[in-house]
């Protein structure tokens, strides 16, 4: 049976460029403990105040990874994506270390088959994944766009014309345009979760959730 791994557990970061830098950085404001390591002097010493821990060494040699006690982490990030064999050597290394939890950094589909396979239990694409945000994003209605498995997203606009003035029971946006209103942000006040009583105004956001393509088409309706 595996151990279950504590939320506040500390992470092992490998790879200070702007992806892992970001993730360490976010880290530490969660108050995770953080050990990040990178080959470049530099970005250690850039970073060695901004995080827990900030160690130069070459997470390509396993014995490396040892001496700083690696094997002692239950999740780790491999943010190294500029070379694809020091990616996957990395992640071996920690596959070998037992890690529970290894996510890792793919510039390329095939890059991320090859993470799976070897033991990565997460890829991330991050620059793939933005670039999908942004595409829905320029639309204008969008505020932002969070997609899931199966084609479901989740994501805060401004309402359609439709929708406005009516209570969402009588608006029938579920049955008419296939997608639910999650919440209801009214201007100075906080998100509150919407009810079918709940009258959306031209001055809301929503938060809506469904089929990414039936969203679309909600955003497109009549401003």
């Amino acid at each position: 049976m595996v151990d279950k791994i504590a939320h506040n557990a500390p992470v092992l970061v490998i790879g200070l460029g702007r992806f892992g830098a970001a993730t360490a950085g976010q880290l530490q404001r969660l108050d995770r403990e953080v050990l990040a390591v990178d080959e470049d002097l530099g970005l250690v010493q850039k970073w060695s105040e901004r995080v827990t821990h900030a160690v130069q060494t070459d997470a390509r040699s396993i014995d490396a990874l040892r001496q700083i006690g690696a094997e002692d982490f239950s999740i780790a990030v491999v943010a190294v994506g500029s070379s694809i064999e020091a990616s996957v050597l990395i992640t071996a290394n920690l596959v070998d270390l037992k890690i529970p939890q290894i996510w890792a950094k793919a510039i390329s589909r095939s890059h991320g088959k090859i993470l799976n396979r070897i033991g990565a239990n997460h890829v991330i694409y991050p620059e793939a994944e933005a670039g999908e945000r942004v595409a829905h994003l320029v639309s204008g209605r969008m505020l932002d766009f969070i997609e899931f498995d199966d084609d479901f997203a989740i994501v805060k606009m401004y309402p359609p014309k439709p929708i406005r003035g009516l209570p969402l029971s009588e608006s029938q946006v579920r049955r008419k345009y296939r997608i639910t209103v999650v919440g209801v942000k009214s201007p100075g006040k906080d998100f509150t979760y919407a009810t079918p009583e709940t009258v959306i105004s031209n001055r809301d956001l929503v938060i809506v959730s469904g089929n990414s393509e039936d969203i679309e088409k909600f955003a497109t309706l009549a401003t």
